[in-house]
């Protein structure tokens, strides 16, 4: 257990594979080295982290994105892995680690955007929208005319839908690519959300709930101004709203309907971003907070105030809550002893962030996804934020999607839609 300033966040740091009674640095990590500023010469304590037990324990994701075991229960908990306690925000030197040394980041040429560049392959500049060859674009969707706030891939379908504030769902062939329907929502579309048969669309005072099965069409009344985000929890479908509100409908098979189950107040400006993991509801807000919610008592448990402008995304990895904010950080919080969360690593950006999305690449690590308002993706190896890739728009983007087969979707500002693929990597044998 480390103590910091009175605050106390646990670390298991397992066993030292030997004692040497004649070493005289203490066994015990220094607090300073973790966070890359130690001045002391000679330090008293370990400028290494201590041997980490193996106890044989998989993690498996079930699906490809990232997100929490709702079977684990007790939101966030404390992790038996001290490595990935320790590492964030430092390159792997584990055998099996991600070592990639990325070159210098181009910008993309102004003359090749224009389709008049003369240089060809001896220009400087990017003539791609992506670098480090992890993935390739396979087709642009192009027809809405503003901003993509939402991106949805029902399972068992081949249709994907998309939603833009030019107050259009349009619905496109997974197999051709092709558009093959446009529904007119009479609002800007501010999120959307696929869960089983339904289909959710966020309007402004308004959810649509589209059955894709049975065609039934519902409008889910409550919210006040615009719907920023949905997410679905133990049975229960959550808005956020512009007025800061949290609304939450059940679903009644009886009356084939969606009936009001709750309102969560608490923040103070519009709630833009939902996350469930385990048995706990994560919103994050204009107001730069985030809250912790339970899902069984619908309480606020606890509130993150670490950011210091709107907070944009939140995300489940492992044993840890990320969040990214305009004010340019990705947090990353994890469970101290007594169970309520703390920041325990801050990744800085240039920019202002807008989403995260979390997915495993060919090979299965885990790799995170942080858009930001200078119209690029930085793409980033998990748990070190050494830079994997980059993804260039036209302009910032919006959404991102997973898909099935190493697929994935992201949607811009000005109302583009990409469809891109992981690239299988090569396998080195001896």
């Amino acid at each position: 257990m480390d103590t910091d300033g009175g605050r106390r966040v646990f670390h298991r740091l397992g066993q030292s594979a030997s004692s040497d009674s004649s070493n005289n640095k203490q066994q015990k990590v220094c607090y300073h080295w973790r966070q890359g500023k130690c001045t002391r010469f000679p330090c008293p304590f370990l400028h290494s982290e201590l041997p980490v037990a193996n106890n044989g324990e998989s993690s498996k994701r079930a699906h490809q994105g990232f997100g929490a075991d709702s079977s684990r229960g007790g939101g966030l908990r404390r992790s038996g892995n001290s490595y990935f306690n320790n590492t964030w925000g430092r390159v792997q030197e584990h055998g099996g680690g991600s070592n990639r040394v990325i070159k210098k980041m181009e910008k993309l040429c102004n003359h090749w955007l224009q389709g008049n560049c003369k240089f060809g392959d001896n220009c400087k500049y990017l003539h791609q929208w992506s670098t480090g060859d992890c993935f390739s674009l396979l087709t642009p969707l192009e027809g809405h005319q503003q901003v993509v706030t939402g991106i949805a891939l029902p399972m068992g379908l081949d249709k994907l839908y998309t939603g833009s504030q030019d107050e259009t769902v349009r619905v496109w062939d997974c197999q051709s690519g092709q558009l093959v329907g446009v529904v007119n929502v009479g609002g800007a579309v501010g999120c959307m959300l696929s869960e089983g048969p339904w289909l959710f669309v966020g309007l402004t005072n308004l959810v649509k709930a589209w059955n894709i099965q049975t065609s039934i069409d519902l409008s889910l009344n409550g919210p006040v101004g615009q719907v920023y985000s949905l997410v679905v929890g133990n049975e229960m479908l959550f808005a956020g709203t512009q007025d800061g509100t949290i609304l939450a409908w059940k679903f009644n098979a009886a009356t084939n309907c969606f009936e009001p189950a709750a309102s969560l107040k608490g923040h103070t400006l519009a709630v833009v971003t939902l996350l469930v993991g385990a048995s706990r509801l994560y919103s994050g807000s204009m107001d730069h907070s985030i809250k912790v919610w339970s899902l069984e008592t619908l309480q606020c448990l606890q509130t993150l105030t670490g950011h210091t402008d709107v907070v944009m995304s939140v995300l489940c990895w492992d044993q840890f809550l990320l969040s990214a904010s305009l004010d340019k950080t990705v947090k990353v919080w994890a469970a101290t002893e007594n169970g309520s969360l703390e920041a325990t690593y801050t990744h800085t950006e240039e920019h202002g962030l807008l989403t995260l999305c979390g997915m495993h690449d060919s090979e299965a690590k885990p790799v995170l996804f942080c858009s930001c308002n200078d119209n690029t993706i930085r793409v980033y190896d998990l748990p070190s934020f050494s830079e994997r890739a980059k993804i260039f728009s036209k302009k910032e983007v919006r959404c991102i999607q997973i898909g099935p087969g190493g697929l994935f979707f992201t949607g811009d500002g000005s109302g583009q839609v990409r469809v891109w693929k992981w690239s299988a990597e090569p396998t080195i044998t001896s």
